[in-house]
């Protein structure tokens, strides 16, 4: 079984990636917070270059739904030595939605089809697709479908979700079976947080053979090692050492200070709370911190007195 890291934007930054690797590992592939801008900004500069990404498998995510903005962003990419990009057709977000942009583009599936006839037509590079169910209806899905059979799609990456559900509504595991007629290389995403939801999905496809872990691993860095049949004993030294260096190194390496590695700590911490026991007041301190003195006494005092689950 493989596994990758999907993106999360303000959270998998290269930062917390190559942190990550370096303290847990076990991720097949990462995958870079989408780029948008024709010409790369600095920040979406500092997610690939190679530097800042060595000894893992990158994969950049591009948010687009104009194939001369793709097209353009791929120049680049090739640039830095990328072979394979990734088309974001899976984020649920209003603003992003409301644009025909992510999960927003599989609305209007004519739009989608010549877009993608255009990029496949012209793009130099392998291209992946990060793809939802569909926008209201699960009935969606197949019209979908007949969208990206047309096409050489190195592998899609299915989230088991309609747009409307966000991230709230349970999965939809079903669905990904369908897919299997294309005859590409498929992973499945959508709320893989346990050993006994992986299970799940392969009892519904017992073929799949790589999955996309999100939020479940930013809340359990040892998700892997517990998927893979480990079970390692909780590690609070070295989740703390983890912690540590990804706040150095965003203090060392991002500009903004103290408030902006305060803001990037404390968006880990809305998900990684869940992983002790009596944690409440001590998660509490830590999104009030308004210095960075006050994040790490609330930490320590953490890590002092709670329980990993």
């Amino acid at each position: 079984m493989k596994y990758d890291l999907a993106p999360m934007e303000g959270i998998t930054t290269y930062i917390y990636r190559s942190t990550f690797e370096k303290y847990y590992g076990g991720i097949s592939r990462y995958y870079t917070p989408f780029l948008a801008s024709m010409h790369l900004s600095t920040r979406e500069k500092n997610e690939v270059l190679p530097e800042h990404n060595e000894g893992m498998t990158l994969i950049p995510q591009i948010l687009s739904n104009r194939a001369d903005e793709f097209l353009e962003i791929t120049k680049a990419l090739q640039a830095y030595g990328y072979d394979t990009v990734n088309l974001n057709l899976g984020c649920p977000s209003g603003t992003v939605v409301s644009k025909h942009r992510g999960s927003g583009f599989l609305a209007v599936p004519e739009e989608l089809d010549a877009f993608l006839a255009e990029i496949f037509d012209k793009c130099p590079l392998k291209i992946s697709v990060k793809t939802r169910i569909g926008i209201s209806d699960e009935s969606e899905w197949e019209d979908i479908l007949k969208v990206y059979e047309k096409y050489p799609i190195a592998e899609l990456i299915i989230h088991t979700r309609l747009q409307k559900d966000f991230y709230k509504l349970p999965t939809r595991p079903h669905t990904f079976a369908a897919a299997r007629r294309l005859g590409i290389p498929l992973c499945y995403n959508g709320d893989i947080t346990s050993p006994e939801a992986q299970q799940a999905a392969l009892t519904v496809d017992p073929h799949i053979d790589r999955f996309m872990l999100g939020r479940g691993i930013i809340a359990d860095p040892e998700l892997v090692e517990t998927l893979s049949g480990r079970t390692p004993a909780r590690d609070k030294d070295r989740l703390q050492s983890f912690l540590t260096d990804i706040c150095d190194r965003y203090l060392a390496e991002m500009s903004g200070g103290e408030r902006n590695t305060l803001y990037k700590l404390k968006e880990i911490w809305v998900y990684l709370g869940s992983l002790f026991d009596g944690v409440d007041k001590y998660v509490k301190k830590i999104k009030k911190a308004n210095r960075l003195a006050e994040y790490e006494a609330a930490m320590r005092s953490l890590f002092d007195n709670c329980e990993m689950k």
